[in-house]
């Protein structure tokens, strides 16, 4: 299964430190592979359960990103990565 998710960071640091750190810990809960790009400037495509590759994508607030999961929880992976993004990391 594939599940794919275009979406726009709106958190004031981006997916810098907590915000990375969190969308990290989310993406490991699911057995699917995950991978996320930053759509703005066209970045490689990084494991999404890598801190330091999500670090490297350089995804600043209002950028959008593209997560792709393929797996038997792809569906419930890009769903817990969205709504922990629309709750804006928990800071809401």
């Amino acid at each position: 299964m594939k599940s794919i998710l275009k979406i726009k960071i709106t958190h004031p640091a981006g997916l810098h430190a907590r915000p990375a750190s969190l969308f990290v810990q989310t993406a490991n809960k699911h057995a699917s592979e995950i991978t996320v790009q930053n759509l703005i400037d066209k970045s490689d495509v990084v494991n999404a359960k890598s801190i330091l590759s999500v670090l490297t994508l350089g995804v600043m607030q209002d950028h959008e990103i593209e997560i792709i999961a393929k797996g038997s929880d792809a569906e419930a992976a890009t769903n817990a990565l969205k709504a922990l993004i629309e709750d804006n990391f928990g800071e809401n």
